[in-house]
């Protein structure tokens, strides 16, 4: 028997403790029981407690006297019957069972939901009915005032069976696309099931209408908790009239009174693993919540932890034996543990020995198996010298090698390598120091480039570190191992240049953190040098001194950058003094350019502006058109636009207008002089 103690709490696990090999003789056995005392003391509750591979379910029947087990592999049922301590029945069945309910005080109605969609009916002489449900369920409640069974899986619908009329009748449907999980109120039966996407819905079979909603995936998330998806609701049930206990799938346990939306306490049981069964134990007030890896009880009032159990092995299910402090567990594993635990309440009344027992029991905590022998290979007979035993009575075959006396193994050893105990005693002296050398200042070796770079990454990623610790996060890869900026440390073109204009104004305090750093890089190359090391810190400012420091900083920011402007104004005002000098002692000499064949030279000016034409945008180049009249646009009677453009004309095409302008100029002045003329004529005739 294995006793361990938490918070105070012993508990009992009557399954844990020696076991004989099975090819040991009666005799033997009988022998090893009379030498020693913890065989002796090895408790076997119940005969044959376990499953062939693994157990999914386990329930206790409402009168207490059977413990019904299912499990794999081949899929089977096990009852086992308390008042004889041994295995009742067993039957095996077509396919693995999701989970099964006993109808009945004993076990002779039993229901079965399998993985293929069917639901097995059995009675007390074995099989009697079997049914399929149109979807693949998942869970189950029987509704004993209806003799209804309220199925919920892969669908958004509950499917009814009703076991009196021998029919299905209307499903209910609900606003969730899965639901995991189901439970029916013992009080006034209120129907819940809990959905994929986090929600409860609350239904009253007497209307068959939802009569209320819990967004519990909303409230599982407080400022403490850390979730990776959507939680959704992995396990459910009541207790009393108000009370009900709802269990996600990212670890998550949440109480509420069913006159709340809001949950009266959230318990995180930080594994990140789904709640597999909520129990709870009404004399202590208390809720036993179970994951895959461990067992919690905790005060339903305060949350405060009262206990908690880690077995071996993965947890599939949970059964708190009523009215007792025995608590039962089916496993990833063949054998089912027990555990007793006196503070909880009595033992059940077919064990009662066991009150009598635990007060006699002194706590051994020991657990391995097998003490007496050592598992050997065959490697490991040929390092001793003993490969001339394989096939006698010394040596027993057991899978890939041998069980031997622990007595003959220690002897053999002990002649095979005299000096073992030396050995031993060199790898703790190395040990002791590697763990001494843990504790000095370690040597950073940095790279060629970028030296002071990759030291402001290494001390970042210090204090990533220790922040990442505070608050258990993973952490983050570091650019220095990383190979896609290994370039930047190795290349002398990706160096940082720190003079320049960019690097000064975007790093206004880069001067008094390089002068830190490059203190740090000396000392480093000072060591390296060297090649001591030194197991004091280098000497440096206190902690306090550097945090007034960084608070300096931030205040003189805008001195600093006013600084660096003005340090950049007067850089920029002694290369334009230098670059003047220079252009006044170089000589300025003509140059010339070459016209192509066939073009005429102008000037300068029309070059510079048909650049600066061709740099404006295509709508101010037409509306310069349209001011000197070479382009018309105008909009038409449709709707749209017309654009009219006047080619522009040649050189000769211009000097023959100016012409004909000139020639119609003198046409008109000759016309003018020919009527001046006429009209003084006229004139003097009127006089005669």
């Amino acid at each position: 028997m294995q006793v361990s103690s938490l918070n105070e709490v012993k508990i009992y696990s009557l399954s844990a403790g020696r076991s004989l090999p099975e090819w040991l003789s009666d005799r033997k056995k009988r022998a090893l029981q009379k030498k020693d005392v913890d065989i002796r003391r090895r408790i076997e509750l119940i005969q044959d407690f376990e499953m062939p591979t693994i157990s999914t379910k386990i329930k206790v029947s409402r009168d207490g006297q059977y413990i019904m087990a299912v499990g794999t592999y081949k899929p089977r049922v096990r009852c086992f019957d308390t008042y004889q301590l041994s295995q009742k029945f067993e039957r095996c069945l077509d396919s693995e069972v999701v989970t099964f309910e006993i109808l009945s005080d004993d076990y002779s109605k039993i229901v079965f939901l399998q993985c293929g969609r069917f639901v097995e009916f059995h009675s007390q002489h074995g099989h009697y009915y079997r049914t399929r449900i149109p979807k693949f369920g998942r869970d189950f409640s029987y509704h004993y005032p209806s003799c209804d069974l309220y199925f919920v899986g892969a669908s958004s619908e509950v499917y009814r069976l009703n076991l009196e009329q021998g029919r299905f009748l209307n499903s209910l449907q609900t606003d969730a696309s899965e639901s995991n999980v189901c439970d029916i109120n013992p009080v006034h039966f209120l129907f819940a099931t809990g959905t994929a996407e986090g929600k409860v819905e609350c239904w009253d079979p007497r209307t068959r209408n939802r009569v209320g909603l819990l967004d519990c995936a909303l409230s599982s998330v407080t400022a403490d908790t850390e979730i990776d998806g959507l939680p959704s609701i992995s396990a459910l049930k009541f207790d009393g009239a108000l009370n009900m206990a709802v269990g996600t799938s990212t670890g998550q346990v949440l109480l509420y009174d069913l006159r709340s939306s809001n949950p009266l306490i959230v318990k995180d049981h930080h594994y990140g693993l789904p709640i597999k069964s909520v129990q709870f134990q009404r004399q202590l007030d208390l809720i036993i919540s179970a994951d895959s890896r461990i067992i919690k009880m905790w005060n339903k009032d305060t949350g405060k932890i009262f206990t908690s159990m880690e077995p071996e092995y993965d947890i599939n299910d949970v059964c708190l034996y009523p009215n007792s402090g025995m608590l039962m567990t089916a496993n990833e594993a063949p054998k089912m543990n027990i555990y007793y635990i006196p503070v909880l309440g009595p033992a059940p009344k077919w064990c009662s020995f066991l009150d009598n027992l635990t007060e006699e029991l002194e706590e051994n905590p020991e657990s391995t198996v097998y003490d007496d022998y050592k598992f050997v290979t065959r490697k490991d007979l040929e390092n001793l010298g003993l490969a001339h035993l394989i096939g006698s009575s010394l040596l027993r075959a057991y899978m890939h090698g041998f069980f031997m006396d622990i007595r003959l193994y220690h002897k053999a050893k002990m002649m095979a390598n005299p000096f073992a105990y030396e050995e031993y005693r060199r790898e703790k002296i190395r040990q002791k120091i590697e763990e001494t050398r843990a504790q000095r200042v370690q040597l950073k070796k940095l790279p060629k480039v970028n030296k002071e770079l990759a030291l402001k990454l290494i001390e970042e990623e210090g204090e990533e570190q220790q922040v990442t610790r505070k608050r258990k996060q993973k952490n983050l890869p570091s650019l220095l191992k990383d190979d896609r900026f290994k370039v930047m440390f190795e290349n002398p073109d990706f160096q940082v240049d720190e003079q320049s204009e960019e690097f000064r104004l975007l790093n206004p305090l880069v001067s008094k953190i390089s002068e830190k750093r490059k203190r740090k890089l000396k000392i480093l190359e000072e060591l390296e040098a060297e090649g001591q090391e030194e197991e004091e810190e280098p000497e440096g400012k206190a902690s306090d001194a550097e945090s007034s420091e960084s608070s300096d900083d931030e205040k003189g920011w805008v001195e600093e950058v006013r600084k660096q402007r003005k340090l950049l104004r007067q850089e920029e005002k002694v290369k334009r003094q230098e670059r003047f000098k220079e252009d006044q002692q170089t000589l300025l000499k003509p140059q010339f350019f070459e016209i192509k064949e066939g073009e005429e030279f102008r000037s300068f000016k029309d070059s510079a502006k048909k650049q600066k034409l061709m740099k404006k945008t295509l709508g101010d180049r037409l509306k310069l058109e349209e001011k000197l009249g070479t382009l018309n646009v105008s909009d038409t009677t449709v709707g749209s636009k017309q654009a009219t453009f006047k080619l522009k004309k040649t050189e000769q095409q211009k000097k023959q207008q100016e012409a004909e302008k000139q020639h119609r100029q003198e046409r008109k002045t000759l016309r003018r002089s020919a009527n001046h003329l006429k009209s003084k004529r006229g004139r003097g005739r009127l006089f005669r």
